[in-house]
């Protein structure tokens, strides 16, 4: 056995190992490689795209909750406007209402001193003439006079 030969049996035997891994096995590796890198670079393009996406709904989130703090800013504003309004409104009723009550209780409190005069009037005439008619009964006497007159104004 030579060196020689063994050598070059060995150095052939590795040629065509290397000729077969080259046509039969390398190919299929540099394709699942290339593959496994174009979806790695599919997969940062993808995270790229959703970051961008994510600033992009973040901003329109943003914008979105200004839109609404100044619709709800100004709706309030409107209700505390219309509040004012109606309270406004509801003290001028009220006042307008009061005078409106104040009038015809003092209508009807003028009426009733009307009445209460005519009524005293007229008992007043009742007592003078019943006094009259008591005096007249009696002889004249100014004590006696003095007395039922007295008596006439406390019934009063």
């Amino acid at each position: 056995m030579n060196i020689n030969a063994t050598l070059l049996g060995q150095m052939i035997t590795f040629g065509l190992l290397v000729v077969f891994t080259m046509k039969y096995v390398w190919p299929p590796l540099v394709q699942a490689m290339a593959e496994r890198q174009k979806r790695i670079a599919d997969g940062f393009a993808a995270a790229e795209k959703g970051k961008r996406e994510l600033q992009l709904a973040e901003k329109r989130s943003t914008d979105i909750l200004r839109e609404a703090k100044e619709k709800a800013s100004e709706i309030i504003t409107h209700a505390e406007k219309r509040a004012a309004e109606v309270s406004d409104e509801a003290k001028v009723h009220a006042k307008t209402e009061a005078e409106r009550i104040l009038a015809s209780a003092r209508g009807e409190i003028d009426q009733e001193i009307i009445r209460a005069r005519e009524d005293l009037r007229g008992r007043v005439a009742d007592l003078v003439v019943a006094a009259a008619g008591r005096i007249l009964e009696k002889e004249i006497d100014a004590k006696a006079h003095a007395k039922l007159l007295d008596g006439v104004v406390k019934q009063l």
